[in-house]
Order: structure tokens, then C-alpha cells, then sequence
């Protein structure tokens, strides 16, 4: 076997941070592709001690360069992706494209194992460019890698994400929060510790030629993880169902934003539930279950958005039954 070595896509992110502070602890040697050296270098260069974390710049990926990078390693682990377009970013090229070259490259250079990240609850959002590219990414990865192994989470949190985090920045300052389809769409959040428990075992254990599904141990529509998170920073607002039409014009007009709180694609991917779908393992079939419940976890952290900070009470009881 080779030494263990993993090459690493995505590493800035907070699966990555978590992944590199986790492996090298473990006495993996984890080398970090980054497009700005300068610009990620801060995020991730204290996840881990001297000697187990090298950063590698690749501005354009160059085949020649990752397949050497790629022969001095075991696995290679491609977290990338994007959550919604810009001009110079799109769901082809990140989450098709990529993949595909990646794949190739890793049977080439014969590495060991491949594992790529995609997403769960995305076989039914044939209208949404950001589903439909995750898709073919996962199609092309599993033609080009014999041994490949793709992982589907639902959506991952923790103090780090960009999701609860987001949201009790949001309900900290409006009066309201719009509910898109009721808040009917169901999820299944997964901790980012059971994320990176399940990324170990996946690395060390024999588990090749798999698609798993990786979620959490509770179903919460998107109204019941809002009220988990008003509960959570003591908060009261108003919860409004929104029209269709209108979730379509505030999706038009929220797109244009920089960093877009909502977009069209992303209320399209909305209509479907975000919960195991019985066509494939999850990780509680692999015994890497987890009890954590999103409403204790957030409350971990949640006191950053409280008034009163840390040591304030919960005044709100509200029911998210």
C-alpha cells in the first residue's frame, strides 16, 4: 500500500476544515489543492500541525500536474461545489466537468479510492441545472472509477456551515421570515462530526462501488428547522406562508444579490424532499448512525445571535411538533 497520503479538493469548506483536522490527527498526510494560496491559506493551516498539511495552487486544473500530485497519494477526496452560479462559476463545470476529469485522473495515476461528494434528495429536480449537474457528475464519476464512492448528505451543520449560521444572522434582524411551500419540505440534517465519523470509516474500511445516502436521526420540515433555530437564539417572528408566484419574485430578485439568499434554481430544488430515498445505504445501514439532534446542537452555538450572549434564558416555547 502506499503511504497514507490523501489528496484533497474542497478543503477550505467546512467538511474539509473538519476532514483535515480530523485525518491529521490520525497521522494522515493530507495535501490541500486551493485555487488562492493566500486567500485559504489562513482557514485551513491551523487545522492541522507542521508536516502532515501541504497546500497546493492550482489556478486552472491542469491534468499533467494533478495526476503527479495524484501518484504520491491513496485517496482522493473531492468535496467541491457551488451553491449557486455566477459568471465565471457554474453547476457544469464545478459539478459535472470536474468530476469527470478527476475520476479519469485517479484511475490513471491508480490511487486507491476515490470519494466524491453530492447531494441527497436530487433525483426528482429534473428543472434545476444545480440537480441536474450533480447527477451527471455522480454519472461520470462511477463510469470512470471502478472503486468510486459517492456520498449524498443532507444538509450538514455546525458552528462553521454557511446554513444555521445564515439564518440566525437573518432572524436576529427581521421581523418575519418567508415560509416557501408552507415549509413543508422535509430534511434530515447531519452534524459535520457524524459527516467527517463517516468519511474515517469510508477511508479506512473496505467500503468500495458504494452510493451512500447520509443523514441524520430525525425528519424536520424546513418550518420546524426554523423554529429550532428561533428557539434556539430566543427569538420570536412571524412565519409566512409564501404564494408561489411571489416565492418566484423574490427568488428573481434575491438572485441578483452578490452572495444570493435565494435563487430561482433554489426554489426549484425546494419542491423536493431532502430525506433517504430507499434506493441506497445510508450511514445508520453501515452502523455509523448518529443520535445527535439538531435542536441540542444548535443550541451549542446559537448564543452568539442571543441578546445577552451565552448565559441568557430561553423565554420562547414555541411547539415544533
Amino acid at each position: 500500500m502506499k503511504h497514507k497520503e490523501i489528496l484533497l479538493f474542497g478543503a477550505t469548506g467546512q467538511i474539509g476544515r473538519n476532514l483535515i483536522r480530523r485525518l491529521t490527527k490520525n497521522n494522515y498526510k493530507i495535501i490541500a489543492v486551493t485555487r488562492n494560496i493566500h486567500r485559504a491559506g489562513y482557514k485551513i493551516k491551523t487545522q492541522a500541525n507542521p508536516g502532515y498539511l501541504e497546500l497546493i495552487e492550482l489556478n486552472n486544473f491542469d491534468n499533467n500536474k494533478i495526476e503527479s500530485i495524484m501518484r504520491s497519494c491513496s485517496i482522493c477526496i473531492n468535496l467541491i461545489g457551488i451553491l449557486y452560479e455566477t459568471k465565471n462559476q457554474k453547476f457544469k463545470t464545478y459539478h459535472t466537468d470536474l468530476p469527470d476529469m478527476l475520476s479519469k485522473i485517479a484511475n490513471k495515476a491508480g490511487i486507491e479510492k476515490f470519494i466524491h461528494f453530492s447531494a441527497l434528495g436530487i433525483e426528482d429536480a429534473v428543472k434545476s441545472k444545480y440537480a441536474v449537474s450533480k447527477l451527471n457528475g455522480e454519472k461520470k464519476v462511477l463510469e470512470n472509477f471502478k472503486n468510486s464512492i459517492i456520498v449524498k448528505p443532507s444538509i450538514v451543520y455546525s458552528v462553521d456551515d454557511n446554513f444555521t449560521t445564515n439564518f440566525m444572522t437573518l432572524l436576529s434582524r427581521l421581523p418575519f421570515m418567508p415560509l416557501y411551500y408552507h415549509g413543508k419540505t422535509k430534511f434530515m440534517p447531519i452534524h459535520v462530526s457524524d459527516i467527517i465519523d463517516i468519511l474515517i470509516s469510508l477511508i479506512n474500511e473496505k467500503n468500495n462501488n458504494l452510493i451512500l445516502e447520509c443523514v441524520g436521526p430525525e425528519v424536520l420540515t424546513f418550518k420546524q428547522i426554523i423554529q429550532n433555530i428561533l428557539l434556539s437564539i430566543n427569538k420570536k417572528r412571524i412565519l409566512v406562508p409564501l404564494p408561489n408566484t411571489l416565492a418566484k419574485i423574490s427568488a428573481k430578485i434575491l438572485q441578483i444579490l452578490p452572495k444570493p439568499l435565494l435563487t430561482e434554481d433554489q426554489l426549484e430544488l425546494l419542491k423536493f424532499d431532502n430525506i433517504k430515498s430507499g434506493k441506497f445505504k445510508t450511514n445508520f445501514e453501515l452502523g455509523l448512525g448518529s443520535n445527535k439532534l439538531f435542536k441540542n446542537e444548535i443550541e451549542k452555538y446559537s448564543y452568539n445571535w442571543k441578546t445577552g450572549g451565552q448565559f441568557s434564558r430561553n423565554k420562547n416555547t414555541i411547539n415544533t411538533k
